[in-house]
This record gives structure tokens, C-alpha cells and sequence, in this order.
């Protein structure tokens, strides 16, 4: 089925108009490109950067983190922590309701919190996020008790994200497993409509009025915001171009850069922090479980070049397993590391020859070929088809296996038959470290089981202090560029283009996520 645009036409007269708390810029409509169908889109149980594009406009948070770094009140006017960092309280606004009608209270929160730490769930990231909470106690109708099973000093980033937006409980309650084709929050925008695979729409919320202090407006200035998808790199440019978008994220490269040039357009390169571009090395399958073989194939990749023909200026080579916009981040990966010859005796020192001049190493008479996993996104295909160039140079083949989903991959993960997979996730705490190189970690990528770097992670999380958890971070960070885990290729780098009309466009501290309430059209 084909939708067409909805175009909603306000009329006031002169009269009214001066009357109005808000003006006539709110008569518009925006359309939004998303670059990929996620497989699901509640918050809570799914797990996407492209479901938080638009619900972090429908969801508010307890707390909200700032470009410029640090916390400030959200849903909770201020909070305290026990000494001991076992026991979070918040003191909640006393003005809130949910887009439904329904009040916003403690009971609501302990609610939200305790439908994500239910297994029932099956939440994908935030039970993850906050598995550290034991329990959630109601104080009084607007103070809410958090119990820890031990000290966790990610939990307010954890919280300010919109995988732990407040959801509204009798809408919960009402629709149950439709819920995510009815969604309700508090924030600037509600949930209309949502088609899988063709479209989302939100609507301006008129009540809202207890936005954080990194809004910049009290409530949102366009009327509609209607989001579409464009799997299909080739197709956003032409979208951008035809004014079937008004904004597109992730636009190729060099379509970026011609857009740059038309003055119809402005480029918002949006730095995303989290983890890069990056592929995981499966060391529990031979021959990565050999550390020589890891280190041959990082000193095989030329990543400079690679990354200059994919993406251009625009993005960095990756110097570890956090991007260097992340808090936290240590260049542990020289960018420079390229040197077949390098490559070539550590191969060789490892027990890979071509003895049959086939131009594929062999020992044991097993040749030396590679299962490559990779996602569809993200021009990681194009990354994978230049290993594939670069490797076969020193006498490695590889099977390239690209999946569709994110669902896709984690099923392909879960096989174990794969030598490297890529995978990234955004985040703003490196803690996101804990959910891949721990032992049977949420995302056990890799394999490693290291009790140095278990209990390195570990105090990290446990630490209050922003030192001596960047310290050890640090430390985590070191060990796993040490013992080649991870092949890193580029820093993630958002390429948002908007038509000129696009006033106001910018993005939260997590680097995917627009804020729309601070968006009008000329």
C-alpha cells in the first residue's frame, strides 16, 4: 500500500492568533528518513539506534544527559545516593501526565523498571542496563527508592536513555503485547500511527510542559513529524533532493558531500559515540583462537585507505573498542599498523604457508579461510568486500556471510560459526565495554573468558569515582587491544543532510537522537 503525505493545514484568524500560546509556525509537518526496519520498536525490549530516533521524542527520561557532559533533572527534580552506592532515591516532578490522561508518579516508575527486569520481557539492552537494581520501592506518591544488588555507577546514564523512557501503565496494561502500535510517554511527542516498514507518525503534544534544560522551546514547534524508511543507501539523496525528505541520516559519503555544496541543503556530521565500526574475533574457533593469526590480519589491513575509500573524510579510523567520542575512550590501536611483511612472518611464524602456490595459506593441510559475519548497514558490506581484497593478498580467503537484521545476527552469533562478526552499539558510558568483554557477557562476541579483564570491568562499574573508573577503563581497554579481540575500523560518524527550510536541528548527548521539539520549518 502506498501512503501519501498527510499535509495538515492550520488556519487562525489575526484575532485568535495573538492569542495562542503557540504560533502559527506549529502549522508544519516533518519528514524524517530512517535508514533501517528495525525488528521491533518498544524501548524497552528492543534494541536499535533507529527505534530512538523517533521515541525519544515520545519518551521522557528520570534523568537527561548533557552534550556538555554530566546529568540534569528530568522526570526526577534531583535525586540522592547513598554512601555506599546501593541506594538511588528520586524526587519526582509533581506536574507530569502521561499523553493518556494518566499521572505520572512513582508507581509509575516502579512499574516501567520492574516490566524490563521482568525475564518475561525479553528486553534485548535495558534489563541489561539496569540488571544492578534488586528491587524498586514507592517512598510516597513522588519518591521512588532504588535497591542495588551491588554499587553500578553507570545507572544514571542508564536511566537517561531512551530504552528506560517512562511508559505510560494503564496503556501498558490495555494493550499488552500490542503495545508497540500504541505507545504512550510524557514527552513533546505522541505516538500516532506506526506501519512496519512503511512509516511512523507523531504528533505535536500541546500539555507538554516539564521538558528538560537541554531543550531549547517548551513545546515542540511543527505539528506532525512523519518518519519513513530508506533501507536502500542509493535512495536517500534522491529523496533529500526530490523534497520527499526533509531530513535523512546516514547519507553516503560522497552523496553528503555534493549535498554540501547545494545551498538548498545543510550537512549535520553528528559524532556518535560507543563502539566503531569494528569486527570481533572469535576465539574459540580456530585459527583465530591464535593470537598470531589476530595480530597478522590487523597488521594485513591497511584501515587508513580502507576507511578513505569507504567513507572519506568524514569519519576517523578507529583507534580501539570505544570511538574517541566516548568518555573514556583510550587510543589503545595505532591507526598505522599496515605492513604485510609484518603480516606475512607472524603468518608464517604461526604455521601458514602457501605450500601449493594456490595463493591460499594451508597447515595441516586445512587451507586458510575465514567466515566473515556482517550486517547490512552502515556500508559494512563495502568494508567487508576491501578485507576480502586486502586479506587475499598475504593468502587469506574469506566466505562473506551478510545477514539482514539485527535479529539476523545475533542468531548468527549464537551458532558460533564465524572467525569475525561485526557489531556495534552507541552508548556514553564505557561501560558498554561490560556488555561484550566480560565473561558470558550479554554480547559474548568474542569468546574471552580473562579473569584480569573481568575484574577490571567490574571494579569500573562498581567505582564512583570518575578517575579511578577511567583508570581502569583504561587499563580494560589496553588488555583487550593486547590480546587482538577486535579489529577496529572507523568512528562512527552520523552524516545528517536537511533542506535549508530545517531550522533548529540538533542532536542529544547519545549522537542518533534528534531533538524535535526544538525543530521548526520556514
Amino acid at each position: 500500500m502506498t501512503f501519501g503525505r498527510i499535509r495538515s493545514v492550520i488556519v487562525c484568524l489575526a484575532l485568535a492568533c495573538a492569542a495562542c500560546t503557540w504560533s502559527a509556525s506549529v502549522k508544519s509537518e516533518l519528514h524524517y528518513g530512517l535508514t533501517l526496519v528495525p525488528t521491533g520498536i518498544d524501548p524497552h525490549i528492543n534494541a536499535s539506534s533507529e527505534l530512538g530516533i523517533p521515541l525519544a521524542s515520545v519518551y521522557d527520561t528520570l534523568v537527561f544527559r548533557a552534550p556538555a557532559g554530566g546529568f540534569v533533572p528530568g522526570l526526577a527534580q534531583r535525586w540522592e545516593i547513598s554512601s555506599d552506592g546501593m541506594q538511588y532515591t528520586f524526587f519526582l516532578r509533581h506536574d507530569v501526565h502521561f499523553q493518556d490522561g494518566t499521572p505520572f508518579n512513582a508507581e509509575a516508575v516502579k512499574v516501567n523498571l520492574e516490566r524490563i527486569l521482568d525475564p518475561a520481557t525479553q528486553s534485548q539492552q535495558a534489563r541489561f542496563m539496569i540488571d544492578a537494581v534488586q528491587s524498586v520501592t514507592v517512598v510516597d506518591d513522588f519518591t521512588v527508592r532504588l535497591q542495588l544488588a551491588e554499587p553500578f555507577a553507570p545507572l544514571l546514564d542508564s536511566l537517561s536513555q531512551v530504552y528506560l523512557g517512562m511508559a505510560s501503565p494503564a496503556a501498558l496494561k490495555k494493550w499488552g503485547k500490542d503495545y508497540s502500535f500504541h505507545q504512550v510517554g510524557t514527552g513533546p511527542f505522541r505516538f500516532v500511527e506506526y506501519i512496519p516498514g512503511d512509516h511512523l507518525t507523531l504528533e505535536r503534544n500541546p500539555d507538554y510542559a516539564w521538558g528538560p534544560s537541554i531543550y531549547r522551546n517548551k513545546t515542540a514547534q511543527v505539528q506532525q513529524a512523519v518518519f519513513r524508511f530508506y533501507a536502500d543507501p542509493a535512495t536517500r539523496a534522491p529523496a533529500l533532493l526530490s523534497g520527499e525528505a526533509d531530513v535523512m541520516g546516514e547519507v553516503l559519503p560522497m552523496d553528503a558531500a555534493a549535498l554540501e555544496k547545494d545551498n538548498r541543503f545543510s550537512v549535520y556530521p553528528v559524532n556518535i559515540p560507543g563502539q566503531p565500526l569494528q569486527f570481533f574475533f572469535n576465539i574459540r574457533q580456530a585459527p583465530t583462537d591464535d593470537v598470531l593469526v589476530r595480530q597478522a590480519l590487523l597488521a594485513a589491513t591497511d584501515r587508513e585507505g580502507l576507511v578513505q575509500t569507504v567513507f572519506g573524510s568524514f569519519s576517523p579510523v578507529a583507534t580501539g573498542p570505544l570511538t574517541a567520542f566516548t568518555w573514556g575512550a583510550s587510543a589503545v590501536v595505532p591507526a598505522s599498523l599496515f605492513n604485510r611483511e609484518t603480516a606475512d612472518a607472524l603468518l608464517r611464524q604461526a604455521g601458514w604457508v602457501d605450500s601449493n602456490g594456490d595463493g591460499v595459506r594451508e597447515k595441516d593441510g586445512q587451507p586458510l579461510r575465514l567466515k566473515v559475519v556482517y550486517p547490512s548497514w552502515g556500508l559494512t558490506p563495502q568494508v567487508a568486500d576491501l578485507l576480502e581484497l586486502q586479506w587475499k593478498k598475504i593468502g587469506v580467503a574469506l566466505e562473506l556471510i551478510q545477514v539482514p537484521s539485527f535479529a539476523a545476527l545475533v542468531e548468527a552469533q549464537a551458532s558460533g560459526a564465524y572467525h569475525l562478526i561485526s557489531m556495534n552499539l552507541a552508548g556514553t558510558d564505557p561501560d558498554l565495554l561490560s556488555e561484550f568483554f566480560q565473561t558470558r557477557a550479554a554480547y559474548d562476541w568474542t569468546g574471552v573468558d580473562d579473569a584480569r579483564l573481568n575484574s577490571l570491568l567490574l571494579d569500573a562499574a562498581r567505582f564512583g569515582n570518575d578517575a579511578d573508573r577511567l583508570e581502569l577503563y583504561r587499563q580494560a581497554q589496553t588488555e583487550i587491544a593486547s590480546q587482538y579481540l577486535i579489529l577496529p575500523i572507523r568512528d562512527y560518524v552520523n552524516l545528517n543532510v536537511a533542506a535549508r527550510r530545517v531550522q533548529g536541528l540538533h542532536f542529544t548527548a547519545q549522537g542518533w537522537f534528534p531533538v524535535l521539539i526544538d525543530v521548526s520549518l520556514e
